[in-house]
């Protein structure tokens, strides 16, 4: 039933595959697009306070956080792209901290670099609360065992005892719009090495790409996990000629999907 609603709900739309290998959208921040105010989707960033800045480890170097990451190039990219390839009308990124009140008027949020942040205990309970009334998380570009040992840390408790696993082949949020069955590394542009032959992708064998995901107990997929991937940078570099175009194609799909997942579940 729940996947039958979601196809009603997305018969609207007008995507078409072929679109996604003539995106050509980069342009100087002073041309960037227009967007209404009201609007039926809004790319939520997640605000947080990363491991350096808490003093409690590793991470970036003062004045950009992590969760800043490709900001804003990235969800610009990424609206010009629902807004050619769907009739979902977008609206402007925004970016707000969990202790925000406003994050609860969205049902889709997106946070990057993840393997560097530093969840409080009152942003832990605020994105449990956040979830559990109905909002989707996604996950994005941190890689490696150590990265993945902050971000497990975290979102365990966040929600204690409720297992990470992998995104099995008949989830409903893969199959919402897009049959995704792929499931191929979307690398980060600074992963791709241009040779004679085009661009090379270049990530260390220790890295593989994991498509991962938490549920709640009915059965509902609360949290994304991109692990090993970024697929920031397929939105951000798009029109870019050296990136892949299957990864940016797959990279747009995924997220499409889990828009429209997140408005219907």
């Amino acid at each position: 039933m729940a996947r039958g609603r979601a196809r009603i709900a997305a018969a609207a739309l007008l995507l078409t595959a072929a679109g996604l290998s003539q995106v050509s959208w980069r342009r100087p921040p002073d041309q960037a697009p227009s967007f209404p105010e009201k609007a039926e989707f809004f790319f939520i960033r997640l605000e947080y306070t990363d491991l350096f800045r808490s003093g409690r480890g590793f991470g970036r170097a003062p004045g950009r956080g992590w969760w800043m990451q490709d900001w804003p190039a990235a969800e610009i990219h990424f609206a010009q792209g629902v807004r050619r390839l769907t009739r979902i009308d977008v609206g402007e990124g925004l970016h707000f901290p969990l202790t925000d009140d406003r994050i609860f008027g969205y049902p889709w949020l997106y946070a990057t670099q993840v393997g560097y942040w530093d969840l409080s205990g009152v942003e832990m309970e605020r994105l449990r609360e956040y979830l559990l009334r109905g909002g989707f998380l996604v996950v994005d570009d941190f890689w490696g065992p150590a990265e993945w040992d902050v971000f497990r840390a975290a979102i365990e408790r966040v929600f204690p005892g409720q297992p990470i696993v992998d995104i099995p082949e008949g989830d409903p949020m893969m199959h919402v719009l897009y049959d995704i069955t792929e499931r191929t590394l979307i690398p980060g542009l600074r992963h791709l090495r241009i040779g004679p032959g085009g661009a090379i992708v270049a990530v260390p064998e220790a890295s593989p790409p994991h498509w991962r995901a938490m549920y709640d107990d009915r059965g509902r997929m609360l949290v994304a996990i991109h692990h090993n991937m970024d697929i920031g940078d397929a939105w951000e570099h798009a029109d870019s000629p050296e990136y892949p175009e299957a990864a940016t194609g797959l990279a747009y799909r995924l997220a499409i999907n889990s828009i429209i997942y997140s408005m219907t579940h």
